[in-house]
């Protein structure tokens, strides 16, 4: 694309932009009748006038703003023309300079620039030959704002009559017009004044500083003069001026500021107290202004989306789609959709993705958009090949290319966003991708090499870069890893030098870091491989930097290949240690980030903390005085059936002793597909199904217990996690061993696993889970905190069931009864000294008065997983009027509690949506929460026996336990009397004991 034609589009953007801000920029007097004349050109009493022609003209003049003010601009027009009629039969030259300025941004709204320019114009030369300053002032500032507004180009022109009518404001101390005009050059340096603008992806950083002046004297004056609308505008601005120039600490506060002026007025924003300038009041309800704002929402978005802060793409393109809705445009909506799914690809969120796309494509397809039809369909193959199904994939890339010669468009939006000019050129490289998914390394290379020679030929270098990246992945899936080393590495270097210049392209160079570092391993590089997959992995924690937590689990979910193989590099090299300082950098990151913003005294704090290094590992496990043993599932690629899979390999263990020595063992995992039709994650799943699972009061239908295949699977999970490390593990059952799992392995009942015939892990050790070494570092520093705090207890049990949707489209159900729950709620506040809520004094209103306060709280109910988010898993308590009785751990994350101690005696606590950052759930909301020690289940509990194992829990607390001691005593205890794994073993302690 030539620099002119990019000038093009990046004008045609900024100029669209500006519109969307039009409707906080001008301010006048207020709507008042009696304050009508001071301002809006309104008539003068002239005392040689006709009294009743004065009455008429200025009926007139109210009942056109009052058309005005509904968007009928027509009308608006006969009633000020008639009334200019009047004004000029009374030969009232003041009153005919200001109305004429009225209708000159009428016929502006009417798209009739050369009328508006003109009636403007006489009303500036009428104001200057009467020396109506104040109607100088206004003509000249509607000059510049029409100038600016309307006719485009001439930017020098609008700054010319803004500085004009701002200088006589400052004169005749007009404030309300010198605010305005303030905002109104801050407008033009932040949205388009191109001083220093050469491209639309380098954006103009000095402008905009010099207009966050401008909105900061703006601000100043509104202040001054209490013009609410005024501060609110000027506020409103420096948010997303700040937000632009990067400083986010900044912009939120303004945020905040202008949220807390609108909150705290008793009326509407726009229609009383806050009047805006009539044009303000009109343009903010027109189609053109919320099509312009939702314009320049997109426009931030593709800004925020360069810098990589995804948070910000989506809030900005989330406002716009709601814009292009109300106004019904189906192309807006349609593209708008299409940008999300991209957003969310990016997050790794592909079934988001997939949603926001169907939604576009059935939009385009009814609009007959062949344009947004194509490029959806394209996007849908590229989310089916990050899933691994290349079938799919291959059938929406054919679909899309049918309409090849409509997506040879003009439109900036696709090449902005991807600095992809043909987008054919895409579709066509995805296609390549698809083949090699499916292995047909032929026609994948044909589609690599189509797009490399066009890439180069048209000097694309993005393209050039990623085609070199795709054909040396082909290369290394084919063994041939000096040719692939030679394509990755010149891929990486493009993307590299890309970098001075252009700042998309990171995460496509952290996959091919990643391969390069693979293919490196393969060929025996070692020490090359360490370099490429450090890189690798720098690149890809620039990309967190910018994410809210829940985001943050999704990106890192698609770059997790990049610790896997480092920890393969460094265990072919016995460097044990630093394998298993990667294991640990690579879990819980998000969950880690955090815990540090919750417990750093400054809660806004958006700092992100290291992972943790080696000898912090050792003086953890010193500090807990415990063993800990971390896995790390780690998989590689395989030929099966003449196709390349992917498929487990090993289990890496490490045991951490209380004294810091650190041992590594391994397990092979490859027999369990290769010999035994099974895999790791399966062999979690039947041992669970095997043990036999169902609903605390039958809420949820399961298979019974088939005892003979659970103790096989249950020793057979043995042999893989526990036998490795068994000569290395305390041998005193009273010393504690932290599990750190990854995976499915946190649905590992560690205390069930059979070391022998009817004999247990828990008979053997006491035990515990964590999410992460670095985040028992965390737990144990609320421990410290929480020590001290409220010896109060909540403790609940059976509330009256709230109603439940138990299966999608069917009308919800009331959960039932739980007599044993009561039961335990209640002997368990015996043995505590207080009383239990139970029933409908179990409220969600009722508990969440007391939780903050409580430091033991035990929940005796049904608890509803959420193993899709996960943050929607939630604890079953009383309704009430105000809420649905379903406290969630979505809500949890957002309280501050100081319990030392969280029990959930309910279904499935422990388990959510399992992620690379470890379960997403109500543990995790928990300790997030300020909990040091929260015991969950791993699966759905039986009533009486749990009743019998939490009692028993609170008597072994009441001896002076600690917390891992007492539970490992109840499950021995309940071992006796419910001697089956279903019964005693779905308790995990996580965090402190």
């Amino acid at each position: 694309m030539s620099d002119r034609r990019r000038w093009g589009i990046a004008h045609r953007t900024s100029r669209i932009i500006l519109i969307a801000l039009s409707a906080f920029l001008v301010t006048i007097a207020p709507t008042c009748t009696q304050n009508f004349s001071g301002v809006l050109f309104a008539p003068q009493v002239l005392a040689q006038t006709s009294i009743h022609r004065k009455a008429e003209a200025d009926k007139l003049w109210l009942k056109g703003t009052e058309q005005f003010d509904n968007i009928r601009f027509q009308a608006a027009l006969q009633y000020w023309e008639k009334a200019l009629s009047l004004y000029r039969k009374n030969n009232d030259p003041q009153s005919e300079g200001r109305i004429l300025g009225t209708l000159g941004i009428a016929y502006s709204y009417l798209n009739n620039y050369n009328k508006a320019i003109e009636l403007l114009q006489k009303s500036l030369l009428i104001a200057h030959e009467i020396k109506d300053r104040k109607g100088e002032s206004l003509a000249l500032g509607y000059l510049g704002f029409s100038y600016s507004y309307y006719l485009f180009n001439d930017y020098k022109k609008a700054i010319k009559y803004q500085e004009q009518s701002l200088a006589i404001a400052r004169d005749i101390k007009y404030s309300q017009v010198e605010a305005w005009n303030l905002e109104n050059l801050g407008n033009i340096y932040f949205y388009y004044w191109p001083t220093t603008l050469t491209d639309f992806r380098n954006f103009h950083l000095i402008d905009i500083e010099k207009a966050r002046k401008y909105y900061r004297q703006a601000l100043v004056i509104a202040q001054k003069i209490n013009d609410y609308q005024g501060q609110v505008s000027a506020l409103m601005n420096l948010y997303k001026s700040s937000l632009t120039l990067g400083d986010y600490a900044i912009a939120i506060t303004y945020k905040q500021d202008y949220l807390d002026l609108i909150k705290n007025l008793q009326k509407p924003l726009v229609l009383d107290l806050l009047s805006p300038l009539r044009t303000s009041q009109a343009l903010a309800r027109t189609t053109a202004y919320r099509k312009a704002e939702a314009e320049r929402l997109i426009g931030e978005g593709f800004n925020f989306y360069r810098d990589l802060n995804f948070e910000a793409v989506l809030e900005s393109w989330q406002q716009a789609l709601a814009l292009y809705r109300e106004i019904k445009d189906q192309y807006g909506e349609s593209k708008t959709l299409r940008y999300l799914g991209m957003s969310y690809i990016d997050l790794g969120d592909f079934p988001a993705a997939i949603n926001y796309f169907q939604q576009s494509l059935i939009i385009a397809r009814k609009a007959k958009d062949h344009y947004n039809e194509s490029l959806n369909l394209g996007f849908l193959g590229i989310v089916y090949i990050k899933l691994g199904e290349p079938v799919k994939a291959i059938e929406f890339l054919n679909k899309s290319l049918v309409f090849k010669e409509e997506i040879k468009d003009t439109r900036p939006d696709f090449f902005i966003l991807d600095n992809l000019e043909n987008p054919e050129l895409w579709l066509i490289i995805n296609l390549g991708n698809a083949y090699l998914l499916e292995g047909n390394y032929t026609k994948a290379i044909d589609y690599y090499e189509q797009t490399l020679k066009i890439a180069k030929a048209t000097q694309n270098t993005y393209m050039e870069a990623m085609a070199l990246g795709n054909i040396g992945n082909l290369y290394l899936q084919e063994s041939n890893y000096e040719k692939a080393i030679e394509y990755l590495e010149k891929s990486s270097a493009i993307f590299l030098e890309r970098f001075l210049t252009e700042t998309n392209g990171i995460q496509e160079r952290g996959t091919v870091l990643t391969n390069l570092g693979n293919a490196y391993r393969k060929s025996g590089k070692l020490d090359e491989a360490v370099k490429a997959l450090y890189y690798a992995i720098d690149t890809w924690e620039s990309v967190r930097e910018n994410l809210t937590n829940i985001n943050q689990v999704s990106v890192f979910e698609t770059q997790a290949d990049a610790y896997h193989l480092l920890q393969q590099v460094f265990i072919a090299q016995e460097n044990y240690e630093d394998a298993l300082e990667t294991a640990e950098k690579g879990r819980a990151r998000a969950f880690i980030d955090l815990l540090n913003k919750r417990l750093s005294p400054n809660q806004t704090e958006q700092s992100k903390l290291p992972a943790v290094n080696i000898e912090q590992i050792k003086q953890i496990a010193k500090n807990e005085n415990a063993t800990l043993v971390q896995y790390s599932i780690i998989t590689d690629e395989f030929k099966v059936d003449g196709k390349l899979q992917t498929q487990e390999s090993e289990l890496y263990i490490w045991v951490i002793k209380p004294t810091g020595e650190v041992s590594f063992r391994s397990s092979d995992l490859k027999p369990l597909w290769q010999k035994e039709n099974t895999t790791l994650a399966k062999l979690v799943t039947t041992s669970r199904q095997s043990i036999g699972v169902r609903g605390r009061g039958a809420v949820y239908v399961s298979a019974k217990p088939d005892a003979i295949k659970a103790k096989q699977r249950l020793q057979r999970s043995h042999e893989l996690l526990i036998k490795p490390i068994a000569d290395i593990l305390p041998s005193n059952p009273n010393d504690r061993v932290i599990f750190i799992p990854q995976g499915e392995l946190f649905l590992v009942p560690f205390p069930a696993l059979q070391y022998d015939q009817d004999k247990y892990l828990i008979e053997k050790h006491t035990i515990l889970t964590a999410p992460s070494i670095q985040v028992l570092d965390f737990t144990s520093k609320q421990k410290r905190r929480v020590e001290t705090l409220s010896a109060k207890y909540l403790i609940v049990g059976n509330p009256t069931m709230p109603k439940v949707e138990l299966e999608p489209g069917k009308p919800p159900e009331q959960l039932k009864d739980l007599p044993w729950a009561e039961k335990e709620a209640k002997d368990i506040a015996s043995i505590l000294k207080t009383q239990a809520l139970t029933g409908k004094k179990a409220s969600k209103t009722a508990i969440l008065h007391k939780i903050s306060q409580a430091g033991i709280i035990h929940f005796a109910t049904h608890g509803l997983l959420d193993d899709n988010r996960g943050l929607g898993s939630a604890i079953a308590l009383a309704p009430s009027s105000q809420d649905n009785g379903l406290l969630t751990a979505e809500e949890i994350l957002n309280l501050k509690l100081n319990a030392d101690l969280v029990v959930l005696s309910a279904c499935d606590t422990g388990r959510g949506r399992i992620t690379g950052d470890g379960v997403i759930g109500l543990s995790r909301s928990l300790i997030s929460a300020g909990v040091p020690s929260v015991i969950v289940s791993l699966w759905a509990v039986d009533d009486n026996s749990t009743s019998f194992l939490m009692t028993e829990f609170y008597q072994n607390l009441q001896q002076k336990l600690d917390k891992a001691t007492a539970l490992r005593g109840a499950m021995l205890t309940t071992m006796q009397k419910y001697p089956e794994p279903l019964n005693w073993a779905a308790f995990t302690l996580i965090g402190e004991s």
